[in-house]
């Protein structure tokens, strides 16, 4: 019996020691493979907005960590589309990758009766990348100083409150319709061409509500041009604490806010997937790119590729019975 305990011992530290060496192996053949060539990454909407921003930290990350070339493509046009069609079609080797927000791979699907990608098939999803919240804000004019009294002043009057989006479709006009389903109210919804012609309204006293991504609508909330509703996250948010939350105030599962994730093609092997996820989560976690981000009102979202897709896929689905029960058709 000693005899036989000593031997699987033995056989253990052995299983355990070729199975470290395999994995090492492994880490090394996908650093060596990383390493042998030059990286694209596509930012499918034109410079300077939180995309490009992502995009551009990322190859900086990744050029330093594999001592190769990465440039950023901003391939804007057809919402992203085209951008996401080049990706599409390259290569899965990890050296061509999409940064690209949620409303392309979790709004788009069911709002675009002719979207030409399969988000599941066509790409594998790598990692969040990162996220915003978004605001509840109100103008001054409108009386409005809590999410409570916006839900109290609806009922009282059903149809005469209205609220201003980016557009139909827009992650912020679906924000607003969740809204509605989850306190119950009716809210008249007015669509703009752009985030700044929908805020400069509201800004004017036009339209009294809107649902926006807070850094955007920060410097007026503390100037007094704008009144924080609430934030519509789970949590407060560490860009600015002292705005409750809409769960705070009693309305529940209005959890919205405003991410970016990294996606390669099809067919990339799960180890370069896992990989590229690493880096990414480590490059986004250094000092300086941190306060990059925070300075445009994002925080670090890095998760895991399996957690990236589960994520994807339970949003999409949360979009697809909101606009499928308000009858939402994309312009």
């Amino acid at each position: 019996m000693q005899r036989r305990t000593s031997l699987f011992r033995i056989l253990g530290t052995a299983l355990m020691a070729f199975a470290a060496v395999t994995s090492a192996q492994a880490q090394t053949d996908v650093h060596k493979q990383l390493s042998s060539d030059r990286f694209t990454i596509i930012s499918p909407f034109p410079p300077g907005g939180p995309v490009d921003t992502l995009a551009r930290v990322l190859s900086d990350g990744l050029a330093k960590r594999y001592g190769q070339a990465a440039v950023v493509e901003n391939m804007a046009g057809a919402a992203g589309n085209i951008g996401m069609d080049k990706v599409k079609r390259a290569k899965g080797d990890g050296h061509t990758l999409l940064v690209v927000p949620a409303g392309n791979l979790t709004i788009n699907p069911t709002l675009m009766p002719n979207f030409p990608f399969n988000v599941e098939k066509d790409f594998v999803p790598v990692t969040m990348l990162a996220k915003a919240p978004n605001v509840l804000v109100a103008s001054p004019g409108a009386g409005i100083k809590t999410a409570k009294d916006l839900v109290a002043q609806a009922k009282a009057k059903p149809n005469t409150l209205s609220y201003a989006s980016p557009g139909v479709g827009s992650g912020l006009h679906l924000a607003g319709e969740l809204f509605k389903q989850q306190a119950g109210v009716d809210l008249l919804h007015v669509p703009y061409k752009g985030t700044g012609p929908a805020l400069n309204d509201v800004l004017g006293g036009v339209v009294p509500l809107m649902f926006s991504n807070l850094p955007a609508t920060l410097p007026f909330i503390k100037s007094g041009k704008l009144v924080a509703l609430g934030v519509t996250e789970a949590k407060r948010s560490p860009v600015a604490p002292e705005i409750p939350t809409l769960s705070e105030q009693g309305i529940q599962g209005v959890n919205v806010t405003s991410w970016y994730g990294l996606l390669a093609p099809a067919g990339t092997p799960p180890a370069i997937a896992q990989q590229l996820a690493k880096d990414a989560a480590e490059i986004l976690a250094q000092p300086d790119v941190s306060e990059r981000l925070q300075a445009q009102g994002m925080t670090s979202a890095a998760m895991k590729p399996a957690e990236f897709a589960a994520a994807m896929r339970d949003e999409t689905a949360v979009w697809a019975k909101i606009i499928k029960a308000r009858n939402i058709v994309a312009e």
